[in-house]
């Protein structure tokens, strides 16, 4: 049976394509600051690459949560440094090994564009606090201060846009066990000294020194959005601050705002009725860990295949798909995870036009000989199949076809034949000959309704 979208999502595009801030101002409330229409590059990009670099990757066990596990005695981990590290080891002594001594930002920055993503967000901070760049409200616990003694956000910054591609930044709003949010949380959160001395002092450094493109927050989850003086941060961003006009967010912004507040709804599944609100899902190549992990399994990671359809899908109901890869602490993007990355960059390259700036159609899916997924753009209707069909032809049920109606099967330079069938849809001859990659095909549809 088809899925069909719901009649809103005509209008809420004709929101998305305004100019945002365009002349408007926003107060601190979220009636206010939800009214703000998303910039249209973040819904036009479609795919997004996010990075969960630090100094977990150092001891590289079980995943980025390394340090919260072992100070709360997880015995795994509480083995593992017994075995690997002498008595009185801290976790803040993995920092001097963190040196990043084989960071090359270009040669980053060129692999992300060969992937075919359109925006790349790197970790600023994570919940131990250790930040990628030199923040003052950090001191010694920040990637100029140790480690490799130099500002990571800058230089990958530097390196992406080089490529035109957009940057943003992940930034975790908590700590585990910075002593001043330990005291606000003891408070029941009566008392704001972390927010207002470390918190946001560091996120309008990060704003006004990068310029990000996108804020991805987490570490919300403890405590309300009025803690973390959320709406008052997010008025800020939107009328003063040197990206006003261009910067997208979500909707990690304190405990209960998931799913209703923010730019986008992140880490989520839509595949029922097409949703009302921008909204993206993330996935990791690593299905164990968002970081780096040095006993990944092959069977652990997700494949080409895999990618492709949680890409296809997101985007046919309207989704951002943004893919995570955890770097190692030397600095290099482990083989395995480029292998996936220039092959989705492939895959695109053939079908990245019923992808980038595409909408999602009247229908999203249908299943008739096999599962299809359908996107739009302006007057073309694009079918994805995920599954090479067992026979030689492919039937739709769902497009309305015209005298004018052409099939194209993107990436075939041969015609294709086609034929209505009797109340409506098509049979589609499909090509004798292999078709143009393994991992999935898309024919474009011209003049069918």
């Amino acid at each position: 049976m088809p899925v069909n979208c719901l009649p809103v999502w005509t209008s809420l595009f004709l929101v998305l394509a305004l100019p945002s801030g365009a002349g408007a101002r926003y107060t601190a409330d979220w009636d206010s600051l939800d009214s703000r229409p998303l910039p249209t590059w973040y819904d036009e990009a479609k795919f997004g690459i996010l990075m969960h670099w630090g100094v977990y990757a150092v001891p590289g066990f079980e995943n980025e949560w390394f340090w919260y596990h072992w100070k709360n005695n997880a015995r795994p981990h509480v083995k593992f440094m017994k075995k690997n590290y002498p008595p009185g080891f801290t976790y803040r002594q993995f920092a001097s090994d963190f040196r990043a001594q084989f960071f090359d930002p270009d040669q980053w920055a060129k692999l992300f564009e060969a992937s075919g993503a359109k925006y790349v967000v790197l970790t600023s901070k994570h919940h131990d606090g250790f930040t990628m760049w030199g923040s003052p409200h950090s001191s010694n616990w920040n990637s100029v201060d140790t480690g490799p003694h130099r500002d990571l956000v800058e230089d990958l910054g530097v390196a992406v846009r080089k490529r035109s591609l957009r940057y943003g930044i992940y930034y975790s709003l908590y700590e585990w066990f910075h002593p001043l949010y330990l005291s606000d949380k003891k408070s029941d959160f009566n008392t704001q000294e972390f927010v207002f001395s470390k918190l946001l002092p560091e996120l309008r450094d990060l704003v006004t020194r990068y310029k990000p493109d996108l804020i991805r927050s987490n570490g919300d989850w403890e405590a309300p959005d009025s803690y973390w003086n959320s709406t008052e941060f997010l008025a800020w961003l939107y009328n003063d601050s040197p990206v006003k006009d261009s910067v997208v967010t979500n909707d990690s912004w304190g405990a209960g705002c998931g799913g209703k507040h923010g730019g986008f709804y992140s880490d989520r599944h839509y595949w029922g009725p097409l949703p009302k609100h921008k909204w993206e899902l993330l996935t990791s190549v690593d299905t164990y860990s968002w970081g780096y992990r040095r006993t990944m399994r092959l069977k652990e990671l997700q494949d080409l295949p895999s990618i492709i359809q949680d890409l296809v899908r997101t985007v046919a109901f309207g989704g951002n798909y943004v893919l995570n890869v955890g770097p190692t602490a030397e600095g290099t993007i482990p083989p395995v995870f480029e292998e996936r990355l220039r092959g989705l960059g492939d895959w695109l390259k053939v079908n990245g036009e019923a992808v980038y700036a595409s909408r999602p159609w009247r229908v999203q899916s249908e299943n008739s000989t096999q599962t299809v997924w359908y996107t739009s753009k302006g007057s073309q209707v694009y079918a994805f199949l995920l599954v090479r069909p067992s026979e030689s032809w492919l039937k739709l049920s769902e497009p309305i076809t015209s005298p004018s109606t052409k099939v194209t099967l993107l990436g075939y330079s041969g015609q294709l034949s086609w034929s209505a069938l009797q109340h409506s849809g098509l049979k589609v001859e499909l090509p004798l000959e292999p078709f143009v990659n393994d991992y999935g095909w898309t024919l474009r549809l011209d003049g069918v309704q």
